[in-house]
């Protein structure tokens, strides 16, 4: 008999209630009680013919046919359903489904539990994950391997790392066989956290045959370090257990490769990867078209672009919209981004401050002012490092004075502003002799709520020494001294 592993579990989440469901109105309930059930065929029949196409409209008027049929379907039934609305990535609405489960009286099985739990760690909800493993082993259910796996998952997205090798070292103790997903949720916590090192240790340490995603994670994470001997060692390691390089494979190691500005032996593994019959997709040509960009390639960063044959997503875009506001060619920057539009992608933050720098690189106020202003109109907020951006093109331009306003329009407005847009300002100032105006920002960042960096203390030095009294300058290098700056 395995023992049980949940005694540290069901402690950690005693008291955990299911307030995470009850504390929410159950917006999913509400609307169901408002639809009606669209189609007049039997729910068995509609279980029977398979839910591997069904619309998540669909599938909830299928929930309440069932739970108004009678006899009630079993939990096995309502699991069924639940299955297919979790892999629409609906997991808020299964965790809200069950919840009126409960409320008319159906108990989860072993199955049903496993649902959820899973469903509660993607939404990153882990105390009802934690809270629902203490209840499902009141009630006698022992989790399964898959159990497990979703709350490793969970700590892991969360990256409470030793939380989740305390998990998977009781796992063992409590007699329980580590698969091979287990280790590649591990295996890619540790390389997402620069853990490359920990991560080969695990590898080497496998009681189970490593598949594909155990070297895509690993050779992505010894790619990130530079650490070629070690990718040629696991591609070598690939080759002898005969599993094929695959789409992720390939992309990881073009990336590593432009990235270090190899470009020939990029492109000569893109084109191995085509003799292979493995199709690039979108992040492949992501990959390509930064690259080339980084290296300065341009033409052919716009070449591989126009002759992608995978949809474009807002990154791609951003992508080459960077490389040419590099290059200083914001305008074919700006037309790709029109271009973008009408595709049906929405630029983000990144598009829009790209081309604000842009223009403001090349002298450009006046479009990279329109830009910042009428982004939110196109429904894009301008977030802190856009601010600064515009904050620092327009000091660099020798427009301190409007900077200066546009400044205190966005305190005034509300905006947070950090020591790094403060040091633009301040810096602008003392540049062009503002020694004054400078000081009294200064004095005024402990109101704020602005502590100030090395950064501030030199840059406000600096301009005492030029421009102000110099025996301020020493008292300001004092208090540097004594707040621990240096």
């Amino acid at each position: 008999m395995r023992r049980s592993i949940l005694t540290p579990i069901a402690s950690t989440a005693k008291g955990i209630l299911f307030r995470h469901l009850l504390k929410k109105v159950n917006r999913t309930a509400t609307c169901l009680q408002r639809r009606a059930f669209s189609g007049g065929s039997d729910y068995r029949e509609k279980l029977r013919s398979g839910l591997h196409s069904v619309k998540f409209e669909d599938a909830l008027d299928l929930f309440i046919d069932m739970v108004h049929s009678q006899p009630l379907p079993s939990i096995v039934d309502f699991s069924r359903l639940l299955t297919a609305i979790s892999r629409m990535k609906r997991y808020g609405a299964v965790i809200n489904l069950c919840r009126r489960l409960e409320m008319i009286g159906l108990s989860h099985d072993l199955y049903s539990f496993t649902i959820l739990i899973d469903c509660s760690c993607r939404c990153s909800q882990l105390p009802l994950a934690l809270s629902l493993v203490g209840k499902m082993t009141k009630l006698g259910f022992e989790p399964s391997i898959v159990t497990f796996g979703s709350l490793l998952s969970g700590l892991c997205r969360a990256n409470r790392i030793d939380e989740a090798f305390s998990l998977v070292v009781s796992m063992v103790k409590s007699g329980y066989v580590p698969n091979v997903v287990i280790y590649n949720t591990l295996i890619d916590c540790l390389c997402k956290n620069s853990h490359v090192d920990t991560a080969l240790q695990l590898y080497n340490q496998m009681e189970v045959e490593a598949d594909v995603v155990t070297y895509n994670t690993l050779i992505t994470g010894v790619c990130s370090d530079g650490r070629w001997s070690e990718a040629a060692r696991l591609l070598g390691d690939m080759k002898k257990r005969r599993i094929n390089l695959d789409v992720i494979t390939f992309t990881a190691l073009i990336d590593a490769f432009l990235k270090e500005g190899s470009l020939s032996e990029a492109h000569e593994l893109y084109m191995e990867m085509i003799r292979s019959s493995v199709v690039p997709n979108t992040v492949t040509f992501n990959s390509l078209i930064n690259g080339l960009c980084m290296n300065g390639r341009l033409y052919q960063a716009r070449k591989t672009f126009s002759s992608m044959g995978c949809p474009r997503n807002v990154v791609t875009y951003n992508t080459l919209i960077n490389g040419f506001c590099k290059s200083e060619r914001v305008e074919d920057g700006m037309k790709l981004m029109r271009r973008m539009s009408m595709e049906g992608l929405v630029g983000d933050t990144f598009t829009y401050n790209t081309l604000i720098h842009g223009y403001c690189q090349v002298g450009n106020l006046r479009a990279a002012l329109y830009i910042y202003d009428t982004m939110e109109s196109c429904g894009v907020t301008p977030d802190i490092v856009t601010r600064c951006i515009l904050l620092h093109g327009l000091c660099v331009n020798g427009k301190v004075e409007k900077a200066m306003g546009r400044f205190e329009d966005m305190g005034r407005s509300g905006k947070y502003l950090s020591i790094v847009a403060y040091n633009i300002v301040i810096h602008g100032l003392c540049k062009t002799g503002q020694v004054e105006k400078a000081w009294e920002l200064f004095c005024g960042l402990t109101s704020q709520g602005v502590k100030p960096d090395a950064r501030t203390y030199t840059t406000m030095i600096l301009g005492l020494c030029k421009n102000g009294p110099r025996r301020e300058a020493d008292e300001l290098f004092r208090r540097m001294k004594e707040d621990g700056i240096i």
